[in-house]
């Protein structure tokens, strides 16, 4: 059976984080957007967890099906610890199966962090030391490293993260099957490190909002079943997982390198030429993640293993909406206009993916129709983010010709 998953997300008791992220509306958002299974996130935290215990019904397979979908057992932890010399903070993201595997990792986790303080808890843990104290508790457990490649936080951080997976799990390695790419980055550009060609890359959205749900997620063709997509990520299996969905990476708020309070956005080669100064105000600028796969990387561009799962580019539909009308996204006028596309497609990646440009034509008009095109077909412009702002895509073809006569000058 085909379908879409998004597997990393949070819940209202994570940081910076909506209210409005709860089941009801958790599930909503998910249809809306097309997907059949979502990440709970936060297990860890009691509430969190108590209340999923209220509200889900486990199945036999590992997933707790809700109003037309199904919940996989899911939370982002934030190893913070010293490590060769340097001080380590990176984010993972684990699964379990059942509630009685939450109950276990979080005890497991309790006396390395206040759980109870965020929805992702902070643990003074190595990242080696948590795979071997998972798998002891929960033999069906797995861990996936989190937006691998975002400055502060993850595995080939810029500024705390390790040049390998192998000095971060060490002996625990072969534990690890699956990498989360992030938005700042794609597969095409992870491609360029071969040290990664074994393990499954997946796309998640990590939202923190309702309407963020699905903006990256990952397409599947297998049974809706916890073991089923643990194996198929665990063997790459190109059969089992079609593709992924991603953003335009450089619409990523840390795809290129500057320095948010000079508004100075840089790319890798001209961050090198100011030695990763800022040339306003002479201080560090915050490494991106091309420049860090630059680092690392020992392919050329536009290489693709033999292995390698393919992907989509898009851009959510309120997005599409909102540049094309030249109104915000949250307006009623693009909610109008998006219930409209949901009514007819069903769902929000059957409009993006599959909906035909006559079909759209006469249900929203000539403009928005070229536009779902437009991104479908990848012709786009992004002005890339940098140093926690997000880029900018430019679809509607007047911004493109701007974009186009200002890089001129």
């Amino acid at each position: 059976m085909r379908f879409y998953a998004d597997l990393h997300i949070h819940s209202k008791y994570s940081r910076a984080t909506s209210k409005e992220m709860i089941l009801p509306n958790i599930a909503e958002a998910a249809k809306n957007k097309g997907l059949t299974i979502v990440a709970t996130s936060d297990f860890t935290h009691t509430l969190w967890r108590e209340h999923l215990k209220s509200e889900l019904t486990q199945n036999q397979n590992g997933l707790f099906p809700y109003n037309g979908l199904y919940f996989i057992l899911e939370v982002e932890v934030c190893n913070m610890y010293a490590k060769k010399g340097k001080f380590r903070k990176i984010h993972n993201i684990v699964f379990v199966p059942s509630f009685d595997d939450a109950d276990r990792v979080s005890e497991a986790l309790y006396k390395y962090g206040k759980l109870e303080s965020n929805g992702r808890p902070i643990l003074s843990l190595d990242s080696r030391d948590m795979v071997d104290i998972i798998r002891q508790v929960s033999k069906d457990a797995f861990i996936v490293p989190a937006h691998i490649w975002t400055p502060h936080f993850s595995l080939f951080g810029a500024f705390s993260g390790f040049d390998s997976i192998e000095e971060c799990f060490e002996d625990y390695t072969d534990e690890i099957f699956a990498l989360e790419t992030g938005l700042s980055s794609d597969p095409q550009m992870n491609w360029r490190n071969s040290k990664l060609d074994r393990f499954t890359l997946i796309s998640n959205s990590d939202a923190h909002s309702p309407h963020n749900l699905g903006r990256e997620a990952n397409c599947f063709d297998c049974n809706i079943d916890y073991f089923e997509i643990m194996d198929t990520l665990k063997n790459k299996d190109k059969k089992r997982l079609l593709y992924t969905i991603e953003f335009f990476p450089e619409e990523g708020k840390y795809h290129y390198d500057g320095h948010r309070k000079c508004n100075v956005r840089i790319a890798p080669d001209e961050a090198i030429n100011h030695n990763n100064i800022c040339p306003k105000c002479g201080r560090k600028i915050t490494i991106g993640v091309l420049h860090r796969i630059y680092q690392l990387s020992d392919r050329k561009e536009n290489q693709i293993p033999e292995n390698a799962i393919p992907f989509k580019h898009l851009v959510p539909l309120r997005e599409i909406i909102s540049k094309v009308l030249s109104v915000g996204t949250e307006t009623l006028t693009v909610e109008r206009e998006y219930r409209k596309l949901i009514n007819k497609f069903g769902n929000e990646f059957s409009c993006l993916i599959d909906a035909q440009y006559e079909e759209l034509d006469s249900l929203v008009g000539e403009r928005l129709a070229e536009a779902i095109i437009r991104v479908r077909d990848g012709k786009v412009t992004v002005l890339p983010g940098y140093d926690g702002v997000y880029g900018e895509v430019k679809i509607v073809e007047e911004e493109i010709n701007e974009e186009k006569q200002l890089s001129l000058f």
